[in-house]
């Protein structure tokens, strides 16, 4: 058993005598603020996203107990119209969640770095232009979202007036 611990104790001593540099913590902390500030714009964007999502998801429950009651009056284009937001606000979500994961491993990995001698510079950029992947396609698909929506309510608008124009013109 000491043997085990005097075998490990140099090692425990290089970890700490690599970790012990201030001036080495302070550059990784510098070297993580950029990947930190955009973990926290991904968490921005994402709570957006999601408070779009469950106004759709109240909406469509909303759609569905009047249809149940039988008091709906064919809520089923809106029905359709809301799923296919739901279904790319869903998908925006999952690309930006993704996005925040690889992100979060990239500050990880850059404290990493910094403590061991294995070069891993190629592997933190690659998953860094994975990151911006993932997060410029989830952006895209929350445009089509936003798109989407917008579509819907020109369309509403227009069936507004159309019902206006029938009721004076009858």
């Amino acid at each position: 058993m000491f043997e085990l611990l005097s075998v490990s104790q140099p090692f425990a001593f290089e970890i700490l005598e690599r970790t012990a540099s201030t001036p080495r913590v302070q550059q990784v902390v510098q070297l993580s603020l950029a990947p930190a500030f955009l973990l926290g714009g991904i968490g921005a964007v994402m709570n957006v996203i999601m408070s779009r999502m469950i106004w759709i998801a109240g909406r469509i429950e909303r759609i569905e107990e009047q249809a149940n009651s039988e008091q709906g009056d064919g809520g089923l284009p809106e029905l359709l119209w809301l799923e296919r937001r739901r279904r790319l606000s869903q998908t925006a979500i999952s690309f930006t969640t993704a996005s925040a994961c690889i992100i979060s491993a990239v500050i990880g990995l850059l404290f990493v770095s910094a403590y061991i001698t294995a070069q891993i510079g190629t592997v933190i950029a690659g998953l860094w232009v994975l990151c911006m992947v993932l997060l410029v396609s989830g952006l895209a698909f929350f445009l089509l979202e936003t798109r989407l929506a917008a579509w819907g309510a020109r369309n509403k608008y227009r069936e507004q007036e159309e019902r206006r124009g029938n009721r004076n013109g009858a």
